[in-house]
């Protein structure tokens, strides 16, 4: 059985008449965020241009590829001293 991801019709109204509630649901990287719409739940990322864009599989895909990218890169940079931005 498939899960139901999407929101009761009264919240999809709502997002159509006053716009969506985005809050960040996960950083990837510092540039790079996933962000989810508090009422309906749509989800978007940033792309390559610093815009927000609807988080397909592939997109979801390379931001999860990115982030251990990321996150190597910061281990490295921790062990060879020298100082990593605040996340």
């Amino acid at each position: 059985m498939k899960k139901n991801n999407t929101a009761p019709a009264p919240m999809k109204l709502y997002c159509n008449l006053f716009g969506h509630k985005y809050e960040v649901s996960k950083k990837v990287t510092l540039h790079v965020k996933e962000y989810t719409c508090k009422c309906c739940k749509k989800q978007l990322t940033t792309n390559s241009d610093g815009d927000l864009t609807e988080l397909t599989p592939k997109f979801k895909e390379i931001n999860s590829i990115l982030e251990e990218m990321y996150v190597r890169r910061m281990e490295r940079s921790r062990e060879k001293g020298f100082r990593v931005p605040a996340y």
